[in-house]
């Protein structure tokens, strides 16, 4: 038999990693003497040990070595584990990607982000404005009106809001606008409030923090990104209003992100 020390030599795993695994129940030693404690284990159990390392390098939980020494197929872990690697790869590749053309700008101002956004169903509404920052004044009656036509409708968790333009060009006066917010359930309609689903959609945001008269600026840097990266805008851009004029005295602090739409 082999003490503790001299195993861990042979089969290049830490005391500490072969008490965990014990603990764990992947690699019990053979024999454990009463009086001192001292632990030994069978060189057979070295092709275990093996195994377990090996399994460990490829990224399988404890959980998951446990699910196989109980029956589970090996194939199928091994299938799924390799779906969380391709989908961590390309998570990686796009934040390189993101880093080099930072890299590359020679002044860094914003930081671009690929998410996805879940299917959801929203309720919105169509509205002409006199000036941008006319919606803000707008929203809260209609959130008040969707409320009062549907008391029990309630917003997702974590909310998700957003405006869309409508118009085909850039207008400084009324603007036609379409405001979304993400709800549990479809409800009873109005002639303002509607209601719809939209599917997954995968966007490219930035964080722009300002008056929105200067948010062209944010707009020509992601819209840069887009054709540099190869990427196609594949629907409106949304915008969503985190700070502004109602929880902000300063322009300055208004904060707003902005999602394209890509493919």
């Amino acid at each position: 038999m082999l003490k503790i020390g001299e195993f861990s030599k042979l089969s290049h795993l830490t005391i500490k990693a072969l008490r965990f695994y014990e603990k764990r129940g992947l690699l019990i030693p053979q024999k454990v003497d009463e009086q001192t404690g001292y632990r030994f284990y069978e060189t057979s159990q070295l092709k275990e040990a093996a195994r377990i390392k090996s399994y460990r390098q490829l990224g399988l939980s404890i959980e998951e070595i446990q699910a196989i020494n109980k029956g589970t197929n090996l194939k199928e872990v091994l299938i799924s584990k390799a779906k969380v690697l391709e989908s961590q790869k390309e998570e990686i590749e796009s934040r390189l990607l993101m880093i080099h053309h930072l890299l590359d700008d020679n002044e860094i101002q914003y930081q671009v982000i690929e998410k996805m956004i879940p299917k959801t169903i929203v309720y919105y509404s169509e509205v002409k404005v006199k000036s941008y920052s006319d919606m803000m004044k707008i929203i809260p009656s209609l959130k008040k009106e969707c409320k009062e036509l549907n008391p029990h409708v309630k917003c997702t968790k974590p909310p998700y809001e957003f405006c869309e333009y409508l118009d085909n060009e850039h207008k400084e006066s009324d603007i036609w606008i379409r405001h979304n917010e993400a709800v549990e359930c479809m409800g009873e309609e109005s002639t303002r409030i509607m209601f719809k689903k939209i599917p997954e959609t995968k966007v490219l945001s930035i964080f722009y923090k300002g008056a929105y008269d200067e948010i062209g600026v944010a707009y020509s840097f992601l819209m840069k990104y887009v054709e540099d990266n190869g990427y196609q805008v594949s629907g409106r851009s949304r915008e969503c209003y985190i700070d502004g004029i109602w929880n902000k005295e300063s322009v300055d602090e208004w904060l707003t992100e902005i999602q394209i739409p890509i493919v």
